[in-house]
Protein backbone atom coordinates (compact mmCIF):
# COMPACT_ATOMS: atom_id res chain seq x y z
CA UNK A 1 0.00 0.00 0.00
CA UNK A 2 1.24 3.55 -0.90
CA UNK A 3 1.03 5.80 2.45
CA UNK A 4 -0.55 8.79 1.84
CA UNK A 5 1.55 10.75 4.38
CA UNK A 6 5.74 10.80 4.74
CA UNK A 7 6.72 7.95 6.37
CA UNK A 8 8.59 10.26 9.06
CA UNK A 9 5.58 12.10 9.85
CA UNK A 10 3.99 8.81 11.19
CA UNK A 11 6.67 7.58 13.32
CA UNK A 12 9.74 9.01 14.90
CA UNK A 13 12.66 7.67 13.53
CA UNK A 14 15.78 6.95 15.49
CA UNK A 15 18.19 9.05 13.65
CA UNK A 16 15.80 11.81 15.17
CA UNK A 17 17.54 11.53 18.67
CA UNK A 18 21.19 11.25 17.60
CA UNK A 19 21.85 14.46 15.54
CA UNK A 20 23.72 16.02 18.23
CA UNK A 21 26.34 12.76 18.73
CA UNK A 22 29.88 13.67 17.48
CA UNK A 23 30.40 11.14 15.16
CA UNK A 24 33.13 11.59 12.38
CA UNK A 25 32.85 12.79 9.33
CA UNK A 26 31.72 9.56 7.44
CA UNK A 27 34.67 10.16 4.62
CA UNK A 28 37.22 9.45 7.57
CA UNK A 29 35.67 6.35 9.01
CA UNK A 30 37.93 3.08 7.92
CA UNK A 31 36.03 -0.11 8.56
CA UNK A 32 39.11 -2.71 10.26
CA UNK A 33 38.64 -6.19 10.13
CA UNK A 34 40.23 -8.85 12.21
CA UNK A 35 38.31 -11.97 11.06
CA UNK A 36 41.98 -13.29 9.52
CA UNK A 37 43.78 -13.09 13.14
CA UNK A 38 41.39 -12.66 15.93
CA UNK A 39 38.88 -14.29 14.01
CA UNK A 40 40.49 -17.26 13.73
CA UNK A 41 41.58 -17.38 17.60
CA UNK A 42 38.15 -18.68 18.04
CA UNK A 43 38.73 -22.12 19.69
CA UNK A 44 38.57 -24.64 16.80
CA UNK A 45 39.20 -22.04 14.08
CA UNK A 46 41.58 -22.35 11.28
CA UNK A 47 41.56 -21.31 7.92
CA UNK A 48 43.94 -22.52 5.06
CA UNK A 49 45.82 -20.01 2.93
CA UNK A 50 43.73 -20.34 -0.28
CA UNK A 51 40.31 -19.50 2.16
CA UNK A 52 42.08 -16.11 4.04
CA UNK A 53 42.57 -15.45 0.40
CA UNK A 54 39.15 -15.29 -0.53
CA UNK A 55 38.14 -13.73 2.54
CA UNK A 56 40.53 -10.67 1.99
CA UNK A 57 39.32 -10.24 -1.49
CA UNK A 58 35.41 -10.63 -0.60
CA UNK A 59 36.82 -8.07 2.49
CA UNK A 60 37.84 -5.74 -0.18
CA UNK A 61 34.79 -6.07 -2.45
CA UNK A 62 32.38 -4.81 0.32
CA UNK A 63 34.43 -2.02 1.14
CA UNK A 64 36.74 -3.24 4.46
CA UNK A 65 39.54 -0.53 4.81
CA UNK A 66 42.03 -2.33 6.93
CA UNK A 67 43.26 -5.75 7.33
CA UNK A 68 44.58 -7.49 10.40
CA UNK A 69 46.86 -10.29 8.77
CA UNK A 70 47.87 -11.28 12.32
CA UNK A 71 51.63 -12.34 13.20
CA UNK A 72 53.11 -13.61 10.18
CA UNK A 73 56.25 -15.00 11.55
CA UNK A 74 54.10 -17.36 13.96
CA UNK A 75 53.07 -20.14 11.19
CA UNK A 76 53.60 -20.83 7.74
CA UNK A 77 50.49 -21.20 7.07
CA UNK A 78 49.81 -17.58 7.82
CA UNK A 79 52.76 -16.50 5.67
CA UNK A 80 51.53 -17.70 3.01
CA UNK A 81 48.65 -16.28 3.67
CA UNK A 82 50.19 -12.94 3.94
CA UNK A 83 51.93 -13.12 0.93
CA UNK A 84 49.42 -14.45 -1.48
CA UNK A 85 47.05 -11.42 -0.22
CA UNK A 86 49.76 -8.72 -0.73
CA UNK A 87 50.30 -10.00 -4.09
CA UNK A 88 46.24 -10.74 -4.93
CA UNK A 89 46.95 -6.40 -4.35
CA UNK A 90 49.67 -6.16 -6.30
CA UNK A 91 47.45 -7.60 -9.30
CA UNK A 92 44.59 -5.51 -8.21
CA UNK A 93 42.52 -8.37 -7.10
CA UNK A 94 42.09 -6.56 -3.92
CA UNK A 95 41.97 -2.82 -3.41
CA UNK A 96 45.00 -0.77 -3.72
CA UNK A 97 43.95 1.34 -0.86
CA UNK A 98 43.44 -1.45 1.10
CA UNK A 99 45.88 -1.18 4.51
CA UNK A 100 47.65 -4.35 5.99
CA UNK A 101 48.41 -4.68 9.40
CA UNK A 102 50.77 -7.42 11.23
CA UNK A 103 51.09 -7.63 15.24
CA UNK A 104 54.39 -7.57 17.10
CA UNK A 105 54.93 -8.21 20.60
CA UNK A 106 56.92 -4.76 22.18
CA UNK A 107 60.56 -6.49 21.73
CA UNK A 108 63.50 -5.67 19.28
CA UNK A 109 63.43 -9.46 18.63
CA UNK A 110 59.81 -9.36 17.38
CA UNK A 111 60.39 -6.24 15.16
CA UNK A 112 63.10 -8.10 13.82
CA UNK A 113 61.76 -11.22 13.16
CA UNK A 114 58.62 -9.80 11.59
CA UNK A 115 61.26 -7.57 9.16
CA UNK A 116 62.75 -10.77 7.97
CA UNK A 117 59.66 -13.09 7.55
CA UNK A 118 58.40 -10.04 5.40
CA UNK A 119 61.75 -10.50 3.41
CA UNK A 120 61.42 -13.77 3.60
CA UNK A 121 58.08 -14.07 1.41
CA UNK A 122 58.92 -10.86 -1.12
CA UNK A 123 56.40 -8.37 1.21
CA UNK A 124 58.44 -4.77 1.97
CA UNK A 125 57.72 -3.06 5.08
CA UNK A 126 56.05 0.06 3.46
CA UNK A 127 53.65 -2.21 2.55
CA UNK A 128 51.80 -2.93 5.80
CA UNK A 129 51.51 -1.44 9.18
CA UNK A 130 52.77 -2.89 12.22
CA UNK A 131 50.89 -2.66 15.62
CA UNK A 132 53.10 -3.20 18.42
CA UNK A 133 51.78 -3.84 21.35
CA UNK A 134 51.90 -4.17 25.37
CA UNK A 135 49.82 -4.40 27.89
CA UNK A 136 47.76 -1.63 29.87
CA UNK A 137 46.12 -2.34 33.21
CA UNK A 138 48.12 -2.74 36.17
CA UNK A 139 46.90 -6.28 36.53
CA UNK A 140 48.27 -7.15 33.59
CA UNK A 141 51.43 -5.22 33.46
CA UNK A 142 52.49 -6.47 37.50
CA UNK A 143 50.97 -9.94 36.61
CA UNK A 144 51.14 -11.10 33.42
CA UNK A 145 54.64 -9.15 31.95
CA UNK A 146 55.80 -8.26 35.17
CA UNK A 147 58.73 -10.47 35.24
CA UNK A 148 59.75 -9.93 31.06
CA UNK A 149 60.05 -6.36 32.38
CA UNK A 150 61.97 -7.27 35.77
CA UNK A 151 64.51 -9.33 33.58
CA UNK A 152 64.21 -5.84 30.96
CA UNK A 153 65.22 -3.53 33.74
CA UNK A 154 67.91 -5.76 34.83
CA UNK A 155 65.86 -6.61 38.19
CA UNK A 156 65.90 -9.65 40.04
CA UNK A 157 63.50 -11.73 39.56
CA UNK A 158 63.14 -12.17 43.52
CA UNK A 159 61.48 -8.03 43.46
CA UNK A 160 58.31 -9.39 41.26
CA UNK A 161 55.66 -9.01 43.49
CA UNK A 162 56.98 -6.67 46.25
CA UNK A 163 57.70 -3.44 43.55
CA UNK A 164 54.68 -1.65 43.45
CA UNK A 165 52.89 -1.01 40.29
CA UNK A 166 54.16 2.11 39.59
CA UNK A 167 57.32 0.46 38.51
CA UNK A 168 55.98 -2.09 36.14
CA UNK A 169 54.16 1.42 34.60
CA UNK A 170 57.41 3.29 33.86
CA UNK A 171 59.35 -0.28 32.30
CA UNK A 172 56.12 -0.93 30.23
CA UNK A 173 56.39 2.91 28.89
CA UNK A 174 59.87 2.61 28.02
CA UNK A 175 59.63 -1.06 26.29
CA UNK A 176 57.21 -0.09 24.39
CA UNK A 177 58.39 3.38 22.97
CA UNK A 178 62.01 1.23 22.77
CA UNK A 179 60.22 -0.94 20.41
CA UNK A 180 58.25 1.96 18.17
CA UNK A 181 61.30 3.96 18.01
CA UNK A 182 63.53 0.79 16.82
CA UNK A 183 60.85 -0.25 14.61
CA UNK A 184 61.07 3.43 12.98
CA UNK A 185 64.50 3.32 12.69
CA UNK A 186 64.54 -0.04 10.67
CA UNK A 187 62.14 1.80 8.26
CA UNK A 188 58.85 1.09 9.14
CA UNK A 189 56.70 3.72 8.16
CA UNK A 190 52.88 3.11 10.00
CA UNK A 191 53.09 1.78 13.90
CA UNK A 192 50.09 1.33 15.55
CA UNK A 193 50.64 0.67 18.67
CA UNK A 194 48.46 -0.06 22.15
CA UNK A 195 47.90 -1.23 25.97
CA UNK A 196 46.30 -4.70 26.78
CA UNK A 197 42.83 -4.84 28.86
CA UNK A 198 42.95 -0.98 28.33
CA UNK A 199 39.02 -1.08 29.22
CA UNK A 200 40.49 -1.80 32.77
CA UNK A 201 43.23 0.49 33.27
CA UNK A 202 43.87 3.92 34.69
CA UNK A 203 42.78 6.30 32.70
CA UNK A 204 45.36 9.14 33.27
CA UNK A 205 47.87 6.15 32.43
CA UNK A 206 45.76 5.05 29.49
CA UNK A 207 46.42 9.06 28.09
CA UNK A 208 49.91 8.60 29.31
CA UNK A 209 50.59 5.44 27.23
CA UNK A 210 49.18 6.41 23.77
CA UNK A 211 51.21 9.79 24.26
CA UNK A 212 54.28 8.33 25.01
CA UNK A 213 53.75 5.86 21.89
CA UNK A 214 53.09 9.06 19.56
CA UNK A 215 56.06 10.52 20.86
CA UNK A 216 58.04 7.41 19.96
CA UNK A 217 57.18 7.39 16.51
CA UNK A 218 53.88 5.46 16.97
CA UNK A 219 51.19 6.74 14.27
CA UNK A 220 47.97 5.25 15.67
CA UNK A 221 47.06 4.28 18.86
CA UNK A 222 44.47 1.72 19.65
CA UNK A 223 42.15 1.03 22.75
CA UNK A 224 41.11 -2.32 23.57
CA UNK A 225 38.23 -3.94 25.99
CA UNK A 226 40.20 -6.62 25.73
CA UNK A 227 38.16 -8.86 27.76
CA UNK A 228 34.60 -7.13 26.68
CA UNK A 229 33.48 -6.23 29.96
CA UNK A 230 32.97 -2.54 28.59
CA UNK A 231 29.59 -0.93 29.50
CA UNK A 232 28.14 2.12 27.41
CA UNK A 233 28.78 4.72 30.93
CA UNK A 234 32.51 3.00 30.76
CA UNK A 235 32.55 4.12 26.92
CA UNK A 236 31.50 7.36 28.09
CA UNK A 237 34.04 7.25 30.68
CA UNK A 238 36.50 6.42 28.64
CA UNK A 239 36.70 7.50 25.65
CA UNK A 240 35.82 11.52 25.07
CA UNK A 241 38.94 11.55 26.80
CA UNK A 242 41.15 10.56 25.06
CA UNK A 243 39.55 11.65 21.28
CA UNK A 244 39.78 15.35 23.61
CA UNK A 245 43.67 14.73 23.94
CA UNK A 246 44.15 13.51 20.43
CA UNK A 247 41.96 15.45 18.05
CA UNK A 248 42.60 15.09 14.71
CA UNK A 249 44.17 11.81 15.05
CA UNK A 250 42.99 8.87 13.95
CA UNK A 251 41.83 6.35 16.70
CA UNK A 252 40.88 2.71 17.01
CA UNK A 253 38.54 1.23 19.17
CA UNK A 254 38.83 -2.74 19.35
CA UNK A 255 36.16 -4.46 22.07
CA UNK A 256 35.36 -8.21 22.42
CA UNK A 257 31.79 -9.31 23.02
CA UNK A 258 31.60 -11.38 26.01
CA UNK A 259 28.52 -9.84 26.67
CA UNK A 260 26.92 -9.40 23.48
CA UNK A 261 27.62 -5.43 24.19
CA UNK A 262 30.76 -5.05 21.57
CA UNK A 263 28.47 -3.62 18.68
CA UNK A 264 26.60 -1.38 21.08
CA UNK A 265 30.03 0.07 22.72
CA UNK A 266 31.79 0.09 19.18
CA UNK A 267 29.28 2.52 17.70
CA UNK A 268 29.69 4.61 21.21
CA UNK A 269 32.76 4.89 21.17
CA UNK A 270 32.17 6.51 17.35
CA UNK A 271 29.64 8.77 18.58
CA UNK A 272 32.22 10.43 20.30
CA UNK A 273 34.54 10.49 17.96
CA UNK A 274 36.49 7.30 17.06
CA UNK A 275 37.10 6.94 13.59
CA UNK A 276 38.38 2.93 13.33
CA UNK A 277 36.55 0.79 14.39
CA UNK A 278 37.57 -2.65 14.78
CA UNK A 279 35.02 -5.98 13.53
CA UNK A 280 35.36 -9.26 12.65
CA UNK A 281 32.75 -11.09 10.01
CA UNK A 282 30.05 -12.93 11.90
CA UNK A 283 31.55 -11.91 15.50
CA UNK A 284 34.17 -14.36 15.35
CA UNK A 285 36.38 -14.43 17.68
CA UNK A 286 37.88 -15.51 21.24
CA UNK A 287 35.08 -16.16 23.83
CA UNK A 288 32.61 -14.86 22.73
CA UNK A 289 33.86 -13.39 19.97
CA UNK A 290 34.58 -9.17 18.66
CA UNK A 291 32.21 -6.98 17.74
CA UNK A 292 30.41 -7.94 14.85
CA UNK A 293 31.02 -6.16 11.57
CA UNK A 294 26.83 -6.88 10.06
CA UNK A 295 26.18 -4.85 13.87
CA UNK A 296 28.55 -2.29 13.78
CA UNK A 297 27.81 -1.30 10.12
CA UNK A 298 24.16 -1.04 9.94
CA UNK A 299 23.81 -0.23 13.64
CA UNK A 300 25.53 3.42 12.09
CA UNK A 301 23.61 3.25 8.68
CA UNK A 302 20.28 2.59 10.46
CA UNK A 303 19.88 3.50 13.49
CA UNK A 304 22.57 6.90 13.60
CA UNK A 305 22.31 7.55 9.52
CA UNK A 306 25.87 7.22 9.31
CA UNK A 307 26.34 6.15 5.83
CA UNK A 308 29.46 4.71 5.11
CA UNK A 309 30.59 5.43 1.78
CA UNK A 310 31.59 2.85 -1.05
CA UNK A 311 30.86 -0.01 1.15
CA UNK A 312 28.68 -2.75 0.05
CA UNK A 313 25.82 -3.57 2.80
CA UNK A 314 24.14 -5.94 0.36
CA UNK A 315 27.82 -7.71 0.57
CA UNK A 316 27.34 -9.00 4.12
CA UNK A 317 24.89 -11.99 3.63
CA UNK A 318 27.58 -13.52 0.90
CA UNK A 319 30.52 -13.06 3.91
CA UNK A 320 28.47 -14.68 6.51
CA UNK A 321 27.93 -17.04 4.51
CA UNK A 322 31.33 -17.94 3.47
CA UNK A 323 32.45 -17.80 7.18
CA UNK A 324 29.98 -20.09 7.67
CA UNK A 325 32.03 -22.70 5.87
CA UNK A 326 35.17 -21.96 6.27
CA UNK A 327 34.53 -21.85 9.76
CA UNK A 328 32.61 -24.58 10.64
CA UNK A 329 30.42 -21.92 13.01
CA UNK A 330 27.26 -21.41 11.62
CA UNK A 331 25.38 -18.43 12.42
CA UNK A 332 21.81 -18.51 14.29
CA UNK A 333 19.05 -18.39 12.47
CA UNK A 334 17.87 -15.02 14.21
CA UNK A 335 21.38 -13.76 14.67
CA UNK A 336 20.60 -9.73 13.93
CA UNK A 337 20.62 -8.35 10.83
CA UNK A 338 21.89 -11.30 9.08
CA UNK A 339 20.71 -14.00 10.43
CA UNK A 340 18.66 -16.57 7.97
CA UNK A 341 15.33 -15.72 10.11
CA UNK A 342 15.53 -12.09 10.56
CA UNK A 343 12.64 -11.49 7.35
CA UNK A 344 10.88 -14.38 7.66
CA UNK A 345 7.45 -13.71 9.49
CA UNK A 346 4.73 -16.57 10.67
CA UNK A 347 2.58 -14.51 13.38
CA UNK A 348 -0.80 -13.34 11.62
CA UNK A 349 -0.73 -10.08 13.61
CA UNK A 350 2.63 -8.90 12.02
CA UNK A 351 2.00 -10.26 8.15
CA UNK A 352 -1.18 -9.11 7.98
CA UNK A 353 0.84 -5.48 9.10
CA UNK A 354 3.88 -6.39 6.35
CA UNK A 355 0.95 -6.55 3.75
CA UNK A 356 -0.25 -3.15 4.54
CA UNK A 357 2.94 -1.58 5.06
CA UNK A 358 6.28 -3.36 5.59
CA UNK A 359 7.69 -0.29 8.14
CA UNK A 360 4.84 -1.90 10.22
CA UNK A 361 6.18 -4.58 11.79
CA UNK A 362 10.20 -4.40 9.36
CA UNK A 363 12.49 -1.64 10.81
CA UNK A 364 15.60 -3.28 8.15
CA UNK A 365 15.22 -2.81 4.39
CA UNK A 366 15.61 -5.98 3.34
CA UNK A 367 16.82 -4.77 -0.14
CA UNK A 368 19.71 -2.96 1.80
CA UNK A 369 20.82 -6.52 2.30
CA UNK A 370 19.93 -8.18 -1.06
CA UNK A 371 17.20 -10.02 0.82
CA UNK A 372 13.59 -10.63 0.69
CA UNK A 373 10.74 -10.79 3.36
CA UNK A 374 9.11 -14.44 3.46
CA UNK A 375 6.23 -15.74 5.33
CA UNK A 376 6.40 -19.57 7.13
CA UNK A 377 3.34 -21.46 7.56
CA UNK A 378 2.26 -22.65 10.67
CA UNK A 379 0.95 -22.74 14.45
CA UNK A 380 0.33 -18.86 14.47
CA UNK A 381 -0.22 -18.04 10.85
CA UNK A 382 -3.09 -15.81 9.61
CA UNK A 383 -5.01 -15.38 7.07
CA UNK A 384 -3.67 -12.50 5.19
CA UNK A 385 -0.70 -14.43 4.30
CA UNK A 386 -2.02 -17.81 2.95
CA UNK A 387 -4.33 -15.02 1.12
CA UNK A 388 -1.02 -13.08 -0.18
CA UNK A 389 1.14 -16.10 -1.50
CA UNK A 390 -2.22 -17.94 -3.17
CA UNK A 391 -3.08 -14.80 -5.44
CA UNK A 392 0.47 -14.04 -6.78
CA UNK A 393 0.11 -14.08 -10.33
CA UNK A 394 2.83 -17.26 -10.53
CA UNK A 395 0.80 -18.96 -7.57
CA UNK A 396 -2.12 -18.61 -8.99
CA UNK A 397 -1.78 -19.36 -12.22
CA UNK A 398 0.07 -22.93 -11.39
CA UNK A 399 -3.01 -23.52 -9.16
CA UNK A 400 -5.56 -22.79 -11.93
CA UNK A 401 -3.26 -24.95 -14.62
CA UNK A 402 -4.10 -27.90 -11.98
CA UNK A 403 -7.86 -27.14 -12.38
CA UNK A 404 -8.12 -25.65 -8.77
CA UNK A 405 -9.77 -22.19 -7.68
CA UNK A 406 -8.35 -19.90 -6.00
CA UNK A 407 -10.65 -17.94 -3.97
CA UNK A 408 -11.91 -17.15 -0.44
CA UNK A 409 -12.83 -21.11 0.38
CA UNK A 410 -9.57 -22.63 -0.48
CA UNK A 411 -7.20 -19.23 1.29
CA UNK A 412 -9.46 -20.68 4.38
CA UNK A 413 -9.26 -24.29 4.15
CA UNK A 414 -5.99 -24.17 3.65
CA UNK A 415 -5.09 -21.39 6.49
CA UNK A 416 -7.42 -24.51 8.92
CA UNK A 417 -5.11 -26.97 7.36
CA UNK A 418 -1.61 -25.73 7.71
CA UNK A 419 -2.51 -24.34 11.50
CA UNK A 420 -3.60 -28.05 12.53
CA UNK A 421 -1.10 -29.95 10.85
CA UNK A 422 1.96 -27.95 12.58
CA UNK A 423 -0.08 -28.02 15.91
CA UNK A 424 -0.46 -31.57 15.53
CA UNK A 425 3.56 -31.71 14.62
CA UNK A 426 3.98 -30.76 18.24
CA UNK A 427 3.59 -34.01 19.54
CA UNK A 428 5.70 -35.84 17.54
CA UNK A 429 8.95 -33.70 16.75
CA UNK A 430 12.05 -33.75 18.14
CA UNK A 431 14.77 -31.87 17.26
CA UNK A 432 17.74 -33.92 19.72
CA UNK A 433 19.32 -35.36 16.93
CA UNK A 434 19.62 -32.24 15.16
CA UNK A 435 21.30 -30.42 18.17
CA UNK A 436 23.33 -33.52 18.86
CA UNK A 437 24.71 -33.64 15.33
CA UNK A 438 25.34 -29.76 15.70
CA UNK A 439 27.54 -29.86 19.24
CA UNK A 440 29.09 -33.21 18.36
CA UNK A 441 30.27 -31.38 15.13
CA UNK A 442 31.20 -28.34 16.94
CA UNK A 443 33.54 -30.30 19.54
CA UNK A 444 35.27 -31.94 16.24
CA UNK A 445 36.24 -28.45 15.04
CA UNK A 446 39.56 -28.62 17.63
CA UNK A 447 41.54 -31.39 19.77
CA UNK A 448 39.70 -31.84 23.10
CA UNK A 449 42.15 -32.17 26.09
CA UNK A 450 40.85 -35.44 26.21
CA UNK A 451 42.24 -36.16 22.91
CA UNK A 452 45.27 -34.63 23.25
CA UNK A 453 46.08 -36.85 26.48
CA UNK A 454 45.64 -39.80 24.13
CA UNK A 455 47.81 -38.81 21.75
CA UNK A 456 49.93 -38.23 24.45
CA UNK A 457 49.65 -41.98 24.95
CA UNK A 458 49.80 -43.00 21.81
CA UNK A 459 52.92 -41.10 20.88
CA UNK A 460 55.14 -41.74 24.13
CA UNK A 461 54.78 -45.13 23.52
CA UNK A 462 56.64 -44.89 19.73
CA UNK A 463 59.03 -42.44 20.93
CA UNK A 464 60.43 -45.00 23.57
CA UNK A 465 59.98 -47.67 20.46
CA UNK A 466 62.06 -45.34 18.88
CA UNK A 467 59.24 -45.22 15.83
CA UNK A 468 58.26 -41.68 16.08
CA UNK A 469 60.96 -38.77 15.08
CA UNK A 470 59.19 -35.74 16.59
CA UNK A 471 60.04 -32.19 14.70
CA UNK A 472 62.06 -29.75 17.09
CA UNK A 473 60.44 -26.87 18.32
CA UNK A 474 61.99 -24.24 16.28
CA UNK A 475 62.55 -20.50 17.44
CA UNK A 476 60.79 -18.27 15.39
CA UNK A 477 64.23 -17.35 14.03
CA UNK A 478 64.98 -20.64 12.70
CA UNK A 479 61.66 -21.09 11.01
CA UNK A 480 62.32 -17.93 8.93
CA UNK A 481 65.38 -19.28 8.32
CA UNK A 482 64.22 -22.37 7.30
CA UNK A 483 61.49 -20.73 4.37
CA UNK A 484 64.01 -18.35 3.15
CA UNK A 485 66.11 -21.95 2.24
CA UNK A 486 62.82 -22.33 0.53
Amino acid sequence: MELREPLNELIHEPTEFTGRLNFPDPSRIRVYDSTLRDGEQMPGVAFSPGQKYEIAKALSEMGVHIFDLGFPFAALSDRHALQLIVQGRRRGDIREDVEFLVMCRSTQSDVDITIETLEAIGVDISEVTFFIFTSGSDLHLKYKIGRALLKREGRDLSEWLDLPVQFYRDANLRMMCDTISYARERGVREVEFGGEDGSRADLDYTIALAKAGYEAGGTRYSFPDTVGCFTPEGVDHYIPRIVEEFPGRDLVVHFHNDFGLAGVNTVRAMSHGINIPTCTVNGLGERAGNAPLHQVVMLLKVLYGVDIPGFRYDHLIKLRRMLEQFSGIPVGAHEPIIGEGVFTHESGIHTAGILIHPAIYQVIPPELLDRKIHYVFGKHTGIAAVRDVLYRPEYRSGLERDGVEVNEDLVGAVMHFVKDARQKRTRSDSFVNVTEAYYNEYHRLGISELRLVELASTIGRLLQEGLFKPKPVEAAANTVKETQRG
